[in-house]
């Protein structure tokens, strides 16, 4: 069970909720500080007190009044006009963490919702209830005021949701686990729309897939080092601390621990005297990765446990502030971040599949092929790959550096962090791919010079790998090779146990 406290939630706990369906329940002493900020709204209203998104319009409509008596229908107003997200929906993993970080959030007392909100988020969450709600929209300012909506939608019993594995109406599944829908008062239209919780969900989504990839891609290029020969003396641990990072040192010591035991690798002057760079300087590109996933990691901590609201309520209501805690700019950095860390792990692998099956830089057979000429073998999965990079580089193009300003020039700086995080969650995706076509070449490849000669480390991987992805022995249909591999490192390689003495990997097929 994964207690909500409003300050204390971690992306190892997100990962339970999210993959491993753990139950989450809600701090009762947290509750506190939320009927505190709530008795602080109505105290609000009561007092006809002029205080944003209370008794007032939004964005550039600020300074438009609103009665006491029209406040519950102000709210129902805010969801139905904003709720106009396009394009597909969010994958349902991604809006289940949007309604764990938006609990969350609100559970900190800051918002004024009461906590029946809180409470009904938490219902859907562990009844599965998952609102369909469309990626494109969001300017991640004033927070991600559109995905949200329609998070909002279904928690009061309109839109769609995923639920028991089919769509159906939000009502429909509300009704079906005994959950009533709820009828928003004061400020609660607001507190569940203005944040960055669809941005940061997508992140987190992202960044947990990346840290696995990450680690997979050293694995993997363990096995290209065996297939092409390479020179182990290149992850000597004294090159390493000479430069002193700690991460490139980490990778390196990896490298060492999976490659230990291989009669495949060799030393430098055996037969060759340095290897490219693709094999050479796998600890610094690779650890130039992990220093951009700490960084991620570090953003997305503070993130998930921050308030993102507008306005906050302090003190009991003797503090109200209009602030722009919602702006999604440490995200979009992160997230921009992401895509170039990520990028690179594809752009790097790339080179070498190349060297993998091009026969002008290495000894084994023309593109893997058991015939070449009759037979192509895997000379198109490099062209899929370089395409798989390519499309990658348009992605990792900062989202952060632009900016349209909205609400009648109100709002005119914003961050377009949604769109960072979708495209580097586009760039695991395709990174994932790429890394799928190298491990389908590097088989092969250690294959042709001896399964026998692998280190024990990567012996168990070639036979785990072997179950889902058959030798080269006849050109056929690739694709499906690549998605079969791809699946295979996304859902089931769960985990990697390395222990210096006897090294091994667990994996769960």
């Amino acid at each position: 069970m994964v207690t909500l406290t409003g300050h204390s939630l971690t992306l190892e706990e997100i990962s339970l909720v999210l993959y491993k369906d753990e139950k989450v329940e809600i701090a009762p002493e947290s509750l506190q500080n939320v009927e505190a900020s709530r008795r602080a709204v109505e105290a609000i209203v009561e007092k006809g007190r002029v205080v944003y998104g209370i008794t007032t319009g939004f964005g550039k409509l600020s300074d438009v009044l609103i009665d006491c008596d029209d406040c519950q229908e102000l709210q129902l107003n805010l969801i139905h006009s904003h709720a106009c997200g396009v394009g597909e929906m969010f994958p349902e993993i991604v809006s289940r963490a949007i309604l764990l970080l938006r609990a969350n959030t609100l559970l900190k007392g800051f918002s004024g919702v009461r906590a029946v909100i809180i409470e009904t988020l938490v219902q859907m969450l562990n009844k599965r209830i998952h609102p369909l709600i469309p990626q494109q929209g969001s300017l991640g300012a004033s927070g991600d005021l559109i995905p949200l909506a329609h998070l909002a939608l279904a928690l009061i019993g309109e839109g769609q949701v995923h639920y028991r594995g089919m769509e159906c109406s939000a009502l429909e599944a509300l009704q079906a686990e005994g959950i009533k829908p709820v009828s928003l008062q004061a400020k609660e239209g607001l507190a569940l729309i203005n944040g960055t919780q669809a941005m940061t969900a997508m992140g987190v989504v992202a960044y947990l897939e990346a840290e696995k990839l990450a680690y997979q891609a050293e694995m993997i290029a363990a096995l290209t080092v065996e297939g092409l020969q390479g020179i182990i003396d290149a992850f000597d641990d004294a090159i390493h601390i000479a430069r002193g990072y700690q991460e490139q040192v980490d990778v390196a010591k990896r490298m060492r621990n999976i490659l230990k035991g291989s009669r495949l690798i060799t030393r430098q002057g055996e037969l060759r005297v340095q290897d490219a760079y693709s094999l050479r300087c796998i600890p610094q590109v690779f650890g130039a990765t992990w220093q951009v996933l700490n960084y991620v990691k570090e953003k997305l901590e503070i993130e998930i446990n921050a308030a993102t609201d507008n306005p906050l309520i302090f003190d009991n209501g003797q503090k109200v502030i209009s602030g722009g805690n919602f702006h999604g700019q440490p995200m979009a950095f992160a997230m921009d971040f992401l895509k170039i860390g990520m990028a690179e792990l594809a752009n790097i692998a790339e080179r070498r599949v190349e060297r993998l099956v091009n026969p002008q830089l290495n000894d084994l057979p023309a593109f893997l092929s058991p015939q070449p000429g009759l037979q192509s073998g895997a000379m198109i999965l490099q062209y899929c790959a370089a395409s798989l990079v390519s499309e990658n580089k348009t992605y990792a193009h900062p989202a952060s550096v632009d900016s349209i300003p909205s609400s009648a020039n109100q709002e005119d700086h914003v961050s377009m962090g949604t769109i960072a995080s979708r495209h580097a969650y586009q760039i695991i995706q395709n990174t994932r791919r790429v890394l799928a076509i190298e491990l389908i070449c590097a088989l092969q490849a250690v294959e042709l010079r001896g399964i026998e000669k692998m280190s024990p480390f990567t012996r168990q991987i070639y036979h785990k790998a072997r179950t889902v992805i058959p030798a080269i022995t006849k050109d056929r249909v690739f694709a499906t090779d690549i998605e079969n591999a791809a699946a295979w490192l996304r859902d089931d390689w769960q985990d990697v146990v390395f222990n210096e003495s006897q090294p091994r990997v667990e994996m769960v097929i």
